[in-house]
C-alpha cells in the first residue's frame, strides 16, 4: 500500500484535532471558506485550500491523489455541498481513493424519550438540520456502494475539548446551569473524534458508528463538576421553562436520548475520554482547556 493522503472538506474544530493527532506525518489538505483561517489550519498541520461550494483546479488536483476523504460540511437546502460540487469527481476522477469518512450527528435519531439508541435505532429527526443530515448520510452511503469503497458515517454527539468546554464557559461568564427534568445529553471530546477517524481510516472500515462517550448526563451536572475543579461557585439553577433560549438551543432540549457506542468499540476503538469527568480533569490538570496551549490555571481572586 502506498502513502496515505488525506483530504478534509470542512477542516474546522474536529478536522484540526484529527490533523494534530497525525502521528505518522501523513499529508493532510483541508478546506475552509475563509482565507483568514489558512494560518490556523497550517498550525494544525493542514495544507489549506479555499472551498466555497465549487471545485478549484487546486482542489481537483489534490483529490486525484487523495486516498482518504473526510467530509465535515453540513448539508443545506440544496443538499450536500460536497456531493453537489465534487460528486462526479469522486465517482470518476479519484483513482487513489480507498475510504470516505462523513461526520454526521446523533441528532438524526431525534427524540427517544430518554431511551437508549444504537446504530440500528429508527432515525426520526425533529429539526430541519437533522432531516437534511439523514438525507446526506444516505447519499454518501449510496455513493460508496456505487464506487465500491467503504464509507464510514460517524454520528457525533455534543463536541467539546480545548477552547470549547464548561471550564471556558465558567471563566468567561457564559456558563448556565439549565435544568430540565430527566434531560440528558451525550458528549464527545474532539480527541476521540480524531482517534475514531484515524482508527476507521487506518483499517478502511465502513458503516455507521455512534462516536460518543459512555455516559449521557444532565448538562447542569457538567457545569457543577467544572466549577468544583476550578474551585469557583457554580451559577444558579435556571428552570428550562423560564430560560431565555435561542430557537436552536431550545430545539436541542426537545430531543432526549441515551446514545450507545458499542459499534465503534466492537470495531476496535478505545475511548481516551469515556466521560466528561475524565476529560475535564485532564484538561484542567494539563492547563490546555482554554485553547489547547498549556497555561497556568485561572487566577482566583
Amino acid at each position: 500500500m502506498g502513502e496515505r493522503r488525506f483530504f478534509i472538506f470542512g477542516a474546522g474544530y474536529s478536522g484540526r484535532a484529527f490533523a494534530q493527532a497525525n502521528g505518522q506525518g501523513a499529508p493532510i489538505l483541508g478546506t475552509t471558506r475563509a482565507p483568514e483561517k489558512f494560518e490556523v489550519l497550517r498550525q494544525a498541520g493542514i495544507g489549506p485550500l479555499r472551498f466555497d461550494g465549487s471545485l478549484t483546479p487546486e482542489i481537483s488536483d489534490a483529490l486525484r491523489q487523495t486516498t482518504h476523504l473526510i467530509v465535515s460540511v453540513a448539508p443545506d437546502e440544496a443538499g450536500d455541498p460536497v456531493l453537489n460540487a465534487a460528486g462526479e469527481t469522486i465517482r470518476a476522477r479519484m483513482p487513489a481513493l480507498e475510504w470516505i469518512g462523513y461526520l454526521s450527528t446523533v441528532g438524526v435519531y431525534g427524540d427517544h424519550g430518554g431511551a437508549w439508541v444504537d446504530e440500528g435505532a429508527e432515525c426520526r429527526p425533529v429539526s430541519k438540520r437533522s432531516m437534511m443530515r439523514v438525507a446526506a448520510e444516505k447519499d454518501w452511503l449510496r455513493l460508496g456502494r456505487e464506487i465500491g469503497k467503504p464509507v464510514a458515517i460517524l454520528r457525533l454527539s455534543g463536541i467539546y475539548g480545548p477552547g470549547r468546554n464548561a471550564l471556558v464557559n465558567l471563566e468567561d461568564g457564559t456558563a448556565r446551569r439549565l435544568v430540565k427534568k430527566d434531560q440528558v445529553f451525550n458528549r464527545i471530546h474532539c480527541d476521540d473524534i480524531a482517534g475514531a477517524l484515524w482508527h476507521l481510516a487506518g483499517n478502511n472500515l465502513g458503516g455507521i458508528f455512534n462516536v460518543t462517550d459512555d455516559e449521557p448526563a444532565p448538562p447542569q451536572d457538567v457545569v457543577v463538576y467544572a466549577a468544583q475543579l476550578m474551585g469557583v461557585e457554580a451559577p444558579p439553577e435556571i428552570p428550562f421553562e423560564t430560560a431565555q433560549l435561542s430557537p436552536m438551543a431550545r430545539s436541542f432540549y426537545g430531543e432526549n436520548k441515551r446514545v450507545a457506542n458499542t459499534a465503534i468499540k466492537a470495531a476496535g476503538y478505545s475511548f481516551r475520554f469515556p466521560n466528561y469527568r475524565v476529560a475535564l480533569e485532564r484538561m484542567w490538570a494539563d492547563g490546555n482547556w482554554r485553547d489547547g496551549e498549556p497555561r497556568s490555571p485561572m487566577k482566583r481572586s
